[in-house]
């Protein structure tokens, strides 16, 4: 089947056949999206955020983590989220916001526990997990990515 003959079948379908396809774009999209205010609390003090002198001083002081890793956070969250939420690089960018994800649950939250309530895990954890599951099966159907292969 052809890529037109495939695109007609598409749109031909019943709405309820055609909806995962959006509903995963909502998922990633949604995952970016909610990355890259944290980012631009860190790299420009946006959002009530402490900009980067300030993360990169709490990076150092309150969590004993050389400042230089602010800036790659605060870059991974907001470049990083725009990307995974546009599909653009999705397997690399999910792959670095993952493991990203998972070093603050265990350098970060593990001690405080699994409630976020409490300062714990649970988000960053979800959030790992999530740009896992994107990392390991690419941005889907409604990504810049599937865009740029179909041309």
């Amino acid at each position: 089947m052809t890529v037109a003959e495939n695109s007609t079948a598409f749109a031909r379908a019943p709405l309820i056949e055609r909806l995962p396809v959006y509903a995963d774009a909502l998922v990633r999209a949604t995952a970016g999206l909610l990355l890259m205010p944290h980012g631009a609390q860190k790299l420009f003090g946006l959002f009530g955020g402490p900009g980067l002198q300030g993360a990169q001083d709490m990076f150092e002081k309150k969590l004993g983590l050389p400042p230089a890793l602010a800036i790659a956070a605060g870059v991974i969250e907001f470049v990083g989220g725009a990307l995974l939420a546009l599909g653009l690089a999705t397997r690399v960018v999910a792959l670095v916001i993952a493991g990203m994800m998972f070093f603050i649950v265990f350098a970060v939250h593990w001690p405080a526990g699994f409630f976020a309530a409490k300062g714990g895990f649970e988000y960053p954890l979800l959030r790992g997990v999530v740009a896992l599951s994107y990392a390991i099966k690419g941005g889907g159907h409604c990504s810049a990515d599937a865009m740029i292969r179909r041309k």
